[in-house]
């Protein structure tokens, strides 16, 4: 496959890297430490695109394919070293734009999508439970019909951008005997519905700018029209959006596995140690190698997935080995770049321990690498 950039790609790329660069990295560090979202940052985004990089222009999208939009966001993952910034616009993005935008109705899309995709509204995605993280099949939130609607009761955890949301697309149970494949309905909620609040916020290793925390459902009372994709639609909706969350996050991990490596090789390039260059040393040198290895391989795996959104029917299977490779790669090459650091690798103020933590949180997020080990066993028949 000839994964070659046209011109429109080479200028997104390009722009994208510009404006992450000058506009979103002042004061990152500090961000990380205060455990403070940036919503001058996030506004910044949204004037940007990329908050609704592949919605249609009409609902105030860039438009972009999805291969384009992957592009995008590797180059947002490069330029950007709010590695919680970068998440938040994913999560907002791929869990709750991107559903909305293909299983919303006109009404829903034309309610929601401009101001979502120029980030003056804030999404988050309500799926995991005390209960059940990976195992969604043991949902225990509900949704009763009642009269012209639905009463809402349950609680989400770890909900990424939850403390400061205004709109949520939350999963829950609607006929408890067809389970999970049929029995689960996706609602869009939003921020001042009576019974629904933020709940309990977390602190946590990395990612430390995109808030995250619980949604509390208490007798929460939706009319009908917020029904997402019709009654029992939500594990396709799901689905769906993970396959998009799974590929197009990886791209971010493929932009800062660049980073890493340009920066590992410019200090194995100047530091010096008994007297000669550390890069001449084969320890550092062989490292810096695999971590080059690790980039290429990822960058292709995302690229081919990322071709394929929409086209093919094993296009599951390509989300997790996307999500495996790439957060696994992502978190060697961060390590990698603290080794070749040595001991400015563990200074805040390198800024490459802070990329470590958030490396972290890749292996978790989207489904844990266990799960896509699980997933990818299960398309090869075991």
């Amino acid at each position: 496959m000839d994964f070659t950039l046209n011109e429109d790609q080479r200028l997104i790329r390009d722009a994208t890297i510009k404006f992450s660069e000058r506009e979103l990295n002042e004061g990152a560090a500090d961000r990380d430490r205060d455990q403070a979202f940036p919503h001058e940052a996030w506004l910044k985004c949204g004037e940007m695109g990329l908050q609704g990089l592949p919605v249609d222009e009409k609902y105030g999208g860039s438009g972009a394919d999805p291969l384009t939009t992957a592009l995008a966001l590797e180059a947002f993952g490069y330029g950007c070293h709010d590695g919680g910034l970068v998440f938040a616009v994913c999560a907002h993005l791929l869990a709750c734009v991107v559903p909305i935008w293909r299983f919303g109705n006109e009404e829903q899309k034309l309610r929601y999508l401009p101001d979502l995709c120029r980030g003056a509204l804030i999404a988050v995605n309500g799926m995991t439970e005390p209960e059940s993280g990976s195992d969604a099949f043991s949902m225990s939130s509900k949704a009763i019909a009642e009269g012209e609607g639905f009463r809402l009761n349950g609680r989400k955890m770890f909900a990424s951008n939850g403390p400061v949301a205004d709109v949520a697309v939350i999963y829950a149970v609607t006929d408890a005997e067809r389970g999970y494949h049929g029995g689960i309905t996706a609602f869009i909620v939003e921020k001042g519905t009576p019974g629904f609040s933020a709940g309990q916020k977390y602190e946590k290793i990395g990612l430390r700018s995109c808030p995250i925390g619980e949604l509390v459902l208490e007798d929460a009372y939706v009319s009908a029209d917020v029904v997402l994709g019709g009654i029992g639609a939500g594990s396709t909706i799901f689905t769906h959006s993970m396959e998009w969350e799974r590929i197009c996050i990886a791209a971010c991990h493929v932009g800062k596995m660049e980073s890493l490596l340009e920066r590992s090789v410019e200090y194995a390039r100047t530091r010096t140690a008994f007297s000669q260059k550390i890069g001449k040393f084969q320890a550092v040198s062989n490292r810096i190698a695999e971590m080059k290895v690790r980039l290429e391989a990822a960058r292709l795996l995302v690229y081919k997935a990322a071709s394929r959104i929409d086209k093919a029917r094993d296009n599951a299977m390509d989300a997790s080995i996307v999500k495996l490779f790439t957060s696994e790669a992502l978190f060697d090459s961060a390590m990698d770049t603290v080794r070749t650091f040595g001991g400015y690798g563990i200074m805040a103020e390198y800024d490459v321990e802070r990329f470590l933590r958030d490396s972290v949180a890749g292996t978790i997020y989207s489904g844990t690498n266990d799960m896509q080990r699980n997933i990818i066993s299960r398309w090869l028949g075991l």
